[in-house]
C-alpha cells in the first residue's frame, strides 16, 4: 500500500495490555490500514514519530457479530500492528500518560 503515513497508522491502541508491552518491552500498540505490510508500518512509524524501530509484528482481528432485535450485523475487520523501538529510543508522549 504506497499511501500517505497518516493512511497506514490509524490510531494508537491504549489498553491494559499494550500498556504492559510499553512498560515492559518497550512495544507500542496501533491501529493500522488492513492493506499495509510491515515494512510500510516501520516506515509510517519512524516518520511520524522520530524514533527507531526494531521490529513489527502484525495481527488481524476478525470483526464481532452484532445484534439490534432481529437484524444481526458484523463490525469489519481490523489490523493491530505492535512496534518495538530500539534500545536507548524515548517513548513516545502520548503514551507516557497511560
Amino acid at each position: 500500500m504506497k499511501g500517505d503515513k497518516y493512511q497506514i497508522i490509524k490510531r494508537p491502541l491504549i489498553t491494559e495490555k499494550s500498556t504492559w508491552l510499553k512498560d515492559k518491552n518497550r512495544e507500542l500498540c496501533f491501529e493500522v490500514d488492513i492493506r499495509a505490510n510491515k515494512l510500510e508500518i516501520k516506515k509510517a512509524v519512524e516518520e511520524l514519530f522520530k524514533v527507531k524501530v526494531e521490529r513489527v509484528r502484525t495481527c488481524r482481528v476478525r470483526g464481532k457479530k452484532r445484534r439490534m432485535g432481529l437484524k444481526e450485523g458484523k463490525k469489519p475487520d481490523w489490523k493491530k500492528a505492535y512496534v518495538k523501538l530500539k534500545e536507548g529510543e524515548k517513548m513516545i508522549e502520548f503514551f507516557e500518560g497511560a
